[in-house]
C-alpha cells in the first residue's frame, strides 16, 4: 500500500496534497498522516487558511475495501472505528479548509471532502453517498454534515437514492461551493482559499470557532451511531450482495436479509 502525503506552504495557504493509486481510497494511515499535516499547520501562526487536493483522475473514491484487508477481516469494524477516529482529528482542526475536487469523492471519500469548510469542483468531479447501494449505512459524520450543509431533505435524497451528484448539481444544492474549468482547479483552489487567507488571523480561528460550536461533541455522537449501525448491516447478506456487486460491475441482488 503506497500513501504519499505532502505539505507546503504558499503564502498564508497550507497546502496538503495525498496519493494512494489508484483511486485513493481512504483508509487509517492515509488520514492519520493528513490529520497530522492539518495539526502541524494549526500550530503554525503563518498559515491562515488549508487546502486539500489529492492526486490522480478520483479524489477519494471511497473507504478502502478491497486493498485493505483490515476491513474486510474479523477485526473491520475496529479498523472503521479507527479512521473514524482520524476523521474527528480533521474535523478538530483550528483553521479553515478547502477541498479541490477533481474527480470521484464516493462514501468516505465525501465524507473526507465534507470535513473541508468549501469545497471547489473540476468538471469530472462526480460526488455520492453510495453507502445504500452497498447494503450499507452511511459513515464518516455525513448523517450530520449533509443535512448542515444542504438541508434535511435534499440530504435525505442522496443518501437514500445513492445519486451522484455533477458539479452543476452539487454547486446548486450548496454540495460545492465553486466550479473551476478543466485545468484550473488548483488554481481557482488557490485563489478561493487566498480569499480567506488574506484576512486576519485571529479573526479567522475566532469565527470559525463560533460557526463550529459543538461540531466535535456532535460529530462524535454521530459517528458512534453511523458505526453502530454499520456494525449491524455489515453482518447481512445484504451488504456482502452490495460489495461483491460493486466489485464484479453489475447489478446487486438485494434480499432484505
Amino acid at each position: 500500500m503506497t500513501i504519499e502525503v505532502t505539505a507546503t506552504r504558499t503564502g498564508h495557504i497550507g497546502e496538503i496534497r495525498f496519493a494512494k493509486p489508484p483511486f485513493n481510497y481512504a483508509c487509517p494511515e492515509l488520514l492519520r498522516q493528513i490529520a497530522d499535516r492539518i495539526d502541524a499547520f494549526d500550530a503554525d501562526p503563518d498559515v491562515r487558511c488549508l487546502l486539500l487536493s489529492s492526486e490522480g483522475k478520483s479524489f477519494c473514491a471511497g473507504a478502502d475495501l478491497a486493498g485493505d484487508e483490515s476491513i474486510t477481516a474479523a477485526n473491520g469494524m475496529d479498523s472503521i472505528s479507527d479512521l473514524y477516529s482520524q476523521a474527528l482529528r480533521i474535523f478538530a482542526r483550528r483553521k479553515p479548509m478547502v477541498a479541490a475536487i477533481q474527480g470521484a469523492a464516493i462514501g468516505a471519500g465525501l465524507g473526507l471532502a465534507m470535513s473541508a469548510d468549501f469545497r471547489v469542483a473540476a468538471p469530472a468531479a462526480r460526488l455520492s453517498a453510495n453507502f445504500v447501494r452497498l447494503g450499507f449505512h452511511p459513515g464518516f459524520g455525513l448523517t450530520h454534515t449533509l443535512p448542515r450543509a444542504l438541508g434535511q431533505q435534499r440530504a435525505a435524497w442522496l443518501m437514500l437514492s445513492a445519486t451522484r451528484a455533477k458539479p452543476d448539481d452539487a454547486l446548486a444544492w450548496g454540495l460545492v461551493d465553486r466550479l473551476s474549468g478543466d485545468a484550473d482547479l488548483m488554481e481557482v483552489s488557490r485563489g478561493f482559499a487566498g480569499e480567506i487567507a488574506d484576512n486576519a488571523p485571529l479573526a479567522l480561528v475566532s469565527v470559525r470557532q463560533t460557526l463550529q460550536a459543538g461540531l466535535i461533541e456532535d460529530l462524535r455522537r454521530t459517528l458512534a451511531h453511523e458505526h453502530h449501525e454499520q456494525t449491524i448491516l455489515k453482518a447481512t447478506a445484504d451488504y456482502a450482495e452490495g460489495v461483491a456487486s460493486v466489485f464484479e460491475r453489475r447489478e446487486a441482488n438485494f434480499t432484505g436479509t
